[in-house]
């Protein structure tokens, strides 16, 4: 490894790489096509790359189902795993590095360490590790890699460090899991207000009409403005509820853009930022345009190398306009919109606008905010 932390367990220093690379997983939330979860499969990745392993797999406990699944892969077709239910009675050396929380090792004819459906597939002696998802008690998964036979027995250093992946990969799991159930209970938690919000307005202004409706006789004229003017407001409440934005928006902030584009400039020197045609940003706007400004940026001192990165704003034709350009696109390095800009598109589309960015000339780069203001 490249460097070492002052992070120690048994006397065996951890690499630093270690949780740089799980943090640079964790970062990243985008699926991967074809089988299998992205997010497991990076991980496997993660494990092969830092533990110099050839290719591996996660097996996960699922809650829901209650059963223990392949959740990810590296170096191997996930379709192979899809269909298999694995448990700890059928694999022996899951079963033992769970229990013991270490790191197993087997080598040679190891069909008998796998359950039936994998041993059927071994058809030549090979080595595999077995490394522990597990902490604060509470037992994830396993870790099954395979090494080359070539290689030495893993050392206590190499033992330590894929014991200590399985732990940074069983927290990965977690907080995974934590995210994905507090954004659900968010959801719900808009879902109830929104049902309670047209239940004590809606409901109620429809149910008055339907009980004035439902009597006998003709309606005075004055009843009967009445309860087109209840229904009418009812209409509005019910548009105004549909119309109202479920999804991120951007926090507010009492800074102006100006400022925010110095700061911009004063954290990323090396960008030369310009920003002589910036005008008043409408107050509702800031937090967006301020957004898109701080991924645009931090795009380019990210994966350019710019001469010199513009900023400019413009208010018209009932739109207000924001583009920031870069002179410095390294290659392919734009090919794939991130996750930063996925979301500063979303947020605008909150605010009835949109979220551009694309090549801009031979070697520039440009990201566009368009958002209708009158």
């Amino acid at each position: 490894m490249a460097r070492a932390a002052d992070l120690t367990g048994g006397g065996v220093a951890v690499p630093v790489d270690a949780l740089e690379l799980f943090v640079e997983v964790l970062s990243q939330s985008e699926r991967e096509t074809g089988g299998g979860d992205g997010f497991y499969d990076r991980l496997c990745g993660a494990v092969c790359r830092l533990a110099r392993l050839r290719r591996a797999a996660i097996f996960r406990y699922e809650p829901e189902s209650r059963q223990v699944r392949a959740a990810g892969v590296h170096g191997v077709d996930f379709g192979g795993f899809e269909s298999v239910r694995v448990s700890l009675d059928t694999a022996p050396i899951a079963m033992r590095a769970m229990r013991e929380d270490e790191v197993i090792e087997a080598a040679g004819d190891i069909r008998d360490q796998l359950p039936p459906e994998y041993a059927s597939l071994v058809s030549e002696p090979m080595r595999i590790v077995c490394a522990p998802m597990a902490a604060a008690g509470r037992g994830v998964g396993v870790i099954i890699a395979e090494r080359s036979l070539q290689d030495p027995p893993l050392d206590a250093s190499e033992r330590h460090l894929l014991w200590t992946l399985g732990k940074a990969a069983a927290l990965a799991s977690v907080a995974r899991t934590v995210a994905t159930q507090a954004e659900t209970a968010r959801q719900l938690r808009q879902r109830i207000d929104l049902a309670r919000e047209v239940h004590e307005g809606v409901i109620q202004r429809l149910f008055g009409v339907s009980m004035v409706l439902d009597g006998e006789g003709d309606l005075a004229a004055p009843v009967r403005a009445r309860c087109a003017a209840e229904t009418q407001a009812a209409l509005t409440e019910l548009r105004e509820a549909m119309q109202r934005p479920l999804g991120r928006s951007s926090r507010s902030t009492p800074v102006p853009f100006i400022e925010a584009v110095a700061h911009q400039r004063e954290l990323h020197p090396q960008l030369r930022l310009q920003s002589e045609d910036v005008g008043e940003v409408p107050a509702e706007l800031e937090p967006l345009a301020q957004s898109v400004l701080a991924e645009a940026v931090r795009n380019a001192a990210k994966h350019a190398r710019p001469t010199a990165v513009s900023v400019s704003t413009q208010r018209g034709d009932g739109a207000f306009v924001l583009e920031v350009r870069n002179d410095g696109v390294r290659g392919s390095s734009f090919a794939r919109p991130g996750m930063g800009l996925r979301l500063a598109a979303f947020e605008a589309l909150q605010s009835g606008g949109i979220v551009e960015f694309g090549p801009d000339g031979p070697a520039g780069w440009k990201v566009r905010l368009v958002v209708p203001h009158e």
